[in-house]
């Protein structure tokens, strides 16, 4: 049996679009989540984040469940929209939710953790070209300086952008996520303005707020491995981990791109003037953490006539309901490779979950043995990395909620809430019965 201290901090996670539905209220306007999800073909069965969990109108209810659980801290975000509807024009009705929410977790004595963008950029901002329009990083600071203003002095810790990676490349690269473009260089200019706008974020609330409140970003790292020994299969997996990994890690962490990637990247890019005096020395700058979204590795091949010579490959592994390998010891891997290659910061898991097909019993009970298998290897690995002395100072179950899952909709169930769509009827699962033990018990 493996003990916790008291100090570390055990929470589970949300975002705004995911969960909160209420999307015409308070003055909110639409995000690119709210059009891309009315394309045909976009999002499974047309699923939208309408109503959502309406979270907006049951934070009570979930606060309850967070209570029930004992977590230490809650993580959700801010939707943008509901901040700056129009460009320039703040919305109080908007801020107020999450005001009235913040203080409801501290009266229960839950921290709240918050992440000012988890991907519902406006509308309004979008029609100006997004985050490939170095604007952008205006927009964004203008927004994190209304929050930080307003929050502040409530909020244990802020996150300023969850999954950059999901942002850049699935939404203007691969086309899967909103705004679904399929444009390489487009990716590339939104991944460096929301990097940078991260870093303008940071020196704002150190420099002209003098805040002592920890700030950091999320990455979503998926170690990666070839599938055999051969050179080009160690090159595939080179390529992979730089398109995955190291594109974020680097400038981040060393406040450089690797050149290897640039060079790949090229053939898709006529210049990277994008890139401008300055601009990796604010992306780099220094945090107080650094949160780090795990789900699985991967497994990965030579494909000579892919754009960057890799593709996946057939794992033996078991899997989550999304397909993913369940690869508790290759997250150990990752852990001890960052602390070796890029950073002494403390590090928060700041997701880790799994999905499965969950099924009400006749009881109004749900069994779910495979995601409470997951999130005990997971939380064990954590506890083993930190008597490895790897200083992991948190961990993150997602979901709270089953909830709106992007491209797949409802398909998809990550919570350790079950939640009926139909009459928002919640139910805890027995994998949040058992994380609430080990919580309880600190020591898995």
């Amino acid at each position: 049996m493996t003990r916790f201290s008291r100090d570390f901090i055990f929470g589970t996670a949300t975002s705004s679009y995911q969960i909160e539905g209420a999307y015409k209220e308070d003055g909110r306007s639409l995000s690119i989540w709210d059009t891309f999800s009315r394309i045909p073909g976009k999002v499974i069965n047309m699923d939208n984040g309408n109503i959502a969990c309406d979270h907006y109108h049951l934070y009570e209810k979930d606060i309850e469940i967070l209570k029930t659980l004992g977590v230490d801290s809650y993580r959700f975000s801010i939707a943008w929209p509901r901040i700056f509807p129009e460009q320039g024009k703040y919305n109080e009705a908007g801020m107020n939710f999450y005001k009235k929410l913040i203080t409801r977790l501290i009266e229960n004595g839950i921290k709240p953790a918050v992440t000012l963008y988890h991907w519902d950029l406006p509308v309004w901002a979008h029609e100006q070209g997004g985050w490939t329009n170095r604007e952008s990083v205006n927009w964004f600071i203008e927004y994190a300086e209304k929050c930080f203003e307003e929050l502040d002095d409530q909020v244990d810790m802020w996150i300023t952008h969850n999954e950059p990676w999901c942002a850049g490349f699935l939404g203007y690269h691969q086309g899967v996520h909103a705004p679904g473009h399929t444009n390489m260089e487009e990716a590339l200019k939104a991944v460096h303005h929301i990097l940078l706008s991260h870093g303008e974020a940071v020196a704002l609330l150190k420099g002209k707020f003098a805040s002592s409140t920890p700030v950091g970003i999320t990455l979503n790292l998926s170690p990666m491995y070839p599938e055999s020994d051969s050179a080009n299969d160690r090159l595939a997996a080179n390529n992979a981990d730089g398109y995955t990994n190291r594109w974020f890690l680097d400038p981040v962490l060393k406040g450089s791109y690797p050149v290897d990637m640039m060079n790949l990247f090229s053939k898709y890019v006529h210049s990277f003037d994008f890139i401008q005096k300055g601009d990796l020395e604010k992306i780099s700058i220094e945090c107080d953490f650094f949160g780090i979204n795990f789900y699985n590795r991967s497994l990965v091949k030579f494909n000579a006539a892919s754009d960057f010579l890799y593709t996946g490959a057939y794992s033996e592994y078991p899997k989550t309901g999304m397909g993913w390998d369940i690869s508790p010891v290759e997250f150990k891997d990752l852990i001890r490779r960052l602390r070796q290659e890029y950073t002494k910061l403390p590090i928060y898991i700041t997701e880790n979950g799994a999905a499965f097909d969950d099924e009400v019993s006749e009881e109004n009970t749900v069994h779910d043995p495979e995601r409470q298998d997951y999130i005990e290897q997971h939380i064990k690995a954590v506890a083993e990395l930190n008597e490895e002395g790897m200083n992991i100072a948190g961990y993150y179950q997602w979901s709270l909620l089953d909830n709106f899952e992007w491209a797949f909709g409802y398909e998809k169930r990550f919570g350790i809430t079950y939640v009926d769509f139909k009459t928002q009827e919640r139910i805890l699962k027995d994998s949040g019965y058992r994380y609430a033990e080990i919580i309880k018990e600190r020591s898995i």
